[in-house]
């Protein structure tokens, strides 16, 4: 249930009894264990005339179920990088981790033809490394990768490079050919992560090649 509510987001107990195969009644058992245990909470809507419905989510102990990579102990370590070793040093060392991280995701990408099977696959990859991440695309035809988790959150909030090195990274491994933005971002209060990859007109990619 607390997996449903972390990828899924706020649900009604109805929506998790149908997406679980169990009844309304056991659902609201369970989310009543687990709001005394303060792993849920929720919040009241009327969407309509009549009584207003029930969405559970995640509290932050409930979210914290989920595994960090350790990402207390990252976070100390990249405190103390940066006081004996300074700014640059810590640049250093993220510049290091974000050249790793883009050597073993092309290793796996440049194979695959497409921005489509890219993008799944990264999905992919990135979920086996704890992200919960999911590709999909919208009305628009754009490639959405969404990751429900972040393992280095911790990290990730008392050095926000650690992000914006994650960024550059897709952008480098899926190639000039497309844009990438971040539209939902788990350190600015969302419950996710979310991109939007766009292929880019083929003028612009011809542009590109020239330059």
């Amino acid at each position: 249930m607390l997996y449903s509510l972390k990828v899924s987001g706020p649900q009604t107990a109805a929506a998790l009894a149908d997406r679980l195969g169990v009844t309304p009644v056991a659902v609201r058992q369970m989310l009543a264990r687990l709001h005394e245990d303060g792993l849920v909470d929720f919040e009241d809507s009327r969407e309509s005339v009549g009584r207003p419905k029930r969405f559970w989510h995640l509290t932050n102990a409930g979210n914290g179920q989920f595994p960090d990579n350790h990402a207390g102990l990252t976070a100390d370590i990249l405190a103390s990088v940066s006081a004996v070793f300074g700014d640059d040093g810590l640049d250093r060392l993220i510049s290091h981790r974000e050249k790793t991280t883009l050597t073993q995701y092309r290793t796996a990408l440049e194979p695959l033809d497409g921005v489509e099977a890219k993008v799944n696959h990264l999905a992919e990859i990135r979920s086996a490394e704890g992200y919960m991440a999911e590709a999909s695309r919208d009305e628009s035809g754009a490639f959405i990768l969404i990751e429900n988790h972040c393992p280095i959150c911790v990290a990730a909030r008392a050095c926000q490079k650690l992000c914006r090195s994650e960024l550059e990274v897709f952008q480098a491994v899926l190639g000039p050919n497309v844009e990438i933005k971040r539209f939902e971002h788990i350190l600015k209060g969302a419950r996710r992560c979310a991109y939007r990859i766009t292929e880019k007109p083929k003028n612009e990619r011809q542009f590109a090649m020239k330059l």
